[in-house]
């Protein structure tokens, strides 16, 4: 292909068993980032379509709202780099830059803490909902079931084409994620529900709705708050992944809100997808001990080997994760926080990350530890169950799937996702009656 200087167009010729025609396709810029070609019109224009298995280079939609440069290692909201909203701002802040595209002044901040705080409350038959589930039951398939419910309980807000409806599904959603999220624990524990305090910031109070009980007061420590608020800020959306594609697909078909983020729960429950961090623990698991490190490193360098370090590398990032660099420091904060120095699991994730980003043969590939390492040390040392990691990424990522199906909705050049194929199965053939096979 080649870019034409009038109107810049791309240019491409098919040759087989063709005329060698040639075809123009306009190309469309972006404001960071690279172009696309417009390949709307291909099928109309040629009887071809494209073939991107996992649409790696395919555009599906056009966004405002989160940039990932992967091999400079950025990442934008909003065109706001992530190190500096992970160090100078808060979750409720990076909310509001997510849904509006601007950060908030005090007023709207203030005002949108609040509107949020005052939907942290379930619908009390909700918590019946709940105790059909087993005991035992993954806290993702709870998320998901009772996420999909919600619509049965707030049908005054699944009008799509309501903008006010829009706004009200949002906020529930948001306020309402971290109160369902501990009560699947709380559920899965035996342990009574804790229901939300106003009181609280976003992040205390999720904190305190996971670890508090009725027999006693509980103090949410300003570190592990700090560092839980950070892991939301730092999950909140990461562009056009699998559950974000989830969600807009499934909005695209005008499912009602709710449905939608369920869906994007049931995809991120995929262990490729949001349960990276759970797979650092069962790796450092199988390692054992730190004295055990050298014999396991040297298996990753192997390419016979099948063992592989997980929580290195990013399928995106191909310098080091920026949210990693946050991440390294709530890491080591809590650690120090807690006081934890004798855990043998966590002596070893520490001392993992000092051979990574010291040997040559990771130094060289860009294999940093990225943010699903240090996240799962930290879920570790503050009590989390390897269960709940996912589940911790939803309530996160909540925000930017709201944000995402508000701009899909909105805009006017979408439509309903129907993608194509490549057909390789039987052409037509007549059907055979059974006493003939």
């Amino acid at each position: 292909m080649s870019d034409q200087d009038h109107g810049k167009n791309a240019t491409f010729t098919l040759t087989d068993n063709r005329d060698g025609k040639s075809y123009e396709l306009p190309i469309m810029d972006a404001s960071v980032g690279p172009s696309v070609v417009d390949v709307r019109k291909l099928y109309a224009e040629t009887d071809c379509f494209t073939y991107d298995p996992g649409f790696t280079s395919t555009g599906s939609c056009e966004s405002q709202i989160t940039y990932i440069d992967g091999d400079a290692g950025v990442l934008l909201y909003r065109g706001v780099p992530i190190q500096e909203l992970a160090e100078h701002s808060d979750f409720m802040e990076v909310c509001y830059l997510l849904l509006y595209g601007e950060l908030p002044n005090g007023k709207q901040k203030a005002k949108f803490e609040h509107d949020i705080t005052y939907h942290t409350m379930l619908h009390e038959q909700l918590a019946g909902f709940y105790r059909g589930f087993r005991r035992d039951a993954h806290p993702m398939a709870i998320m998901c079931g009772v996420v999909g419910a919600l619509s049965a309980f707030y049908h005054d807000s699944t009008d799509i084409t309501d903008p006010q409806h829009r706004v009200v599904a949002s906020y529930r959603m948001i306020a309402k994620m971290p109160t369902i999220a501990a009560w699947a624990y709380k559920y899965s524990l035996g342990q009574p529900f804790i229901y939300p305090r106003n009181e609280l910031s976003y992040a205390e109070n999720f904190l305190h709705m996971m670890f508090a009980t009725p027999c006693e007061d509980y103090s949410v420590s300003p570190v592990l708050s700090r560092a839980m608020d950070r892991i939301l800020t730092l999950h909140a959306d990461h562009e056009q992944n699998a559950s974000t594609s989830t969600v807009r697909l499934a909005g695209s078909s005008g499912a009602n809100p709710f449905a939608c983020i369920s869906a994007g729960i049931a995809s991120l429950w995929g262990p490729a997808h949001g349960g990276a961090n759970e797979a650092v623990l069962t790796m450092l698991g199988k390692i054992g001990h730190k004295d055990n490190i050298n014999e396991y490193v040297k298996k990753a360098k192997d390419k016979e080997d099948p063992f592989r370090l997980m929580g290195f590398g990013h399928r995106v990032y191909k310098n080091m994760d920026p949210r990693a660099k946050v991440m390294r420091q709530s890491c080591h904060e809590v650690l120090d926080e807690l006081g934890i120095t004798d855990e043998p699991l966590l002596d070893l994730a520490m001392e993992l990350e000092r051979i990574a980003l010291e040997d040559e043969y990771f130094v060289e590939r860009k294999l940093f530890p990225n943010v699903d390492f240090y996240s799962g040390i930290i879920f570790k040392a503050m009590g989390i169950p390897t269960s709940m990691f996912t589940v911790l990424f939803a309530v996160a990522r909540t925000v930017g799937w709201v944000a995402q199906w508000n701009e899909m909705i909105e805009d006017p050049s979408q439509k309903i996702g129907r993608p194509r194929q490549l057909y390789t199965g039987y052409t037509e053939r007549p059907y055979v009656p059974i006493d003939q096979r």
